[in-house]
């Protein structure tokens, strides 16, 4: 998420009234997630276990909650609560603005494209030329839709992430600052779920078609002409590259890579990461060639006993 101009180092710090560490003048681009930072940006660490990982990322800023050696070149904000100042961030770079109207009248709606009733479009919307959007869609703030999309009825593109802290007092929910992208020639079944990134964006590839009742998890990277089958779960932070296929009811895990022309046999549990160009069975996931082996073998165990007997 980049901010709408450049601060500085020492502004940040006044804006969330805490310390820092590093050149005043240092400036800052934007904030992001550690698997999405880029120079230039904030960053979050609240847990010693991942403080390195925070320090050497490409994070030019390091929100965090104890004073420790600054990397050259770098600056630090010590908060005695990251969690809670990163959410202040984003509120005051990316606020909340609710809407009295149908379509914003921010919204850029390209030409051709057909709007049925009762769609909801947010401020801030780009829907590209030749699109169908069907009745009772929401497309919150700041989504991009490509050219000669298809959206069928009940789908939600742009609700929160689903990313809490756990305290005392219950939940508190990290603000989703994020867009969701889908690119060209994308077809989009009815009742599905896309999250918006936590600062960054959650994408579906041009050309990927999506069953209906399909949840997709914030920051997740869906790739070109995937498939993805009817009630597929698909976790925050996940690669999906080109030319996948999800059959139904698959799940994964979050922040892991699913390989190029994988396919993913129905109501798989994808438990780590996977090559591409293989098929995938089972819970957890395997080959499915060798997990059809094992079922196999199994119907066997009472034939071999009674043998033995």
């Amino acid at each position: 998420m980049k901010f709408p101009k450049v601060s500085s180092l020492k502004e940040i710090a006044n804006l969330l009234q805490c310390e820092f560490v590093g050149d005043q003048d240092l400036p800052v681009l934007g904030m992001n997630e550690i698997h999405v930072v880029e120079p230039g940006d904030i960053v979050f660490v609240d847990h010693p276990k991942y403080y390195d990982k925070a320090l050497l990322s490409a994070a030019t800023i390091v929100l965090i909650n104890k004073k420790v050696d600054c990397p050259v070149g770098k600056g630090l904000l010590i908060s005695d609560d990251p969690f809670r100042d990163f959410n202040k961030l984003t509120n005051y770079f990316k606020p909340f603005h609710s809407s009295s109207v149908s379509i914003s009248q921010s919204a850029k709606i390209g030409v051709g494209t057909v709007i049925q009733p009762n769609v909801f479009v947010g401020n801030n919307v780009t829907i590209g030329d030749h699109c169908l959007i069907h009745s009772n869609v929401s497309i919150y703030d700041h989504t991009v839709i490509g050219n000669n999309v298809i959206i069928h009825a009940g789908t939600i593109l742009g609700a929160d992430a689903f990313y809490y802290k756990k305290r005392e007092t219950g939940f508190d929910q990290l603000i989703s600052g994020g867009r969701v992208v889908i690119e060209d020639n994308v077809g989009i079944g009815a009742l599905c779920t896309i999250d918006k990134g936590v600062s960054g964006d959650t994408t579906i590839g041009e050309g990927t078609k999506i069953d209906n009742q399909v949840h997709v998890g914030h920051d997740t990277v869906i790739g070109k002409k995937c498939l993805i089958a009817s009630q597929t779960g698909i976790a925050g932070c996940v690669i999906i590259e080109d030319e996948v296929t999800l059959w139904g009811q698959v799940g994964t895990t979050s922040g892991i890579t699913i390989g190029s022309k994988a396919v993913i046999m129905g109501q798989t549990g994808v438990t780590k990461s996977v090559a591409g160009g293989k098929s995938y069975f089972g819970t957890p996931i395997q080959e499915s060639r060798e997990q059809l082996k094992q079922l196999a073998n199994l119907k066997k165990i009472p034939e071999i006993l009674t043998k033995l007997r």
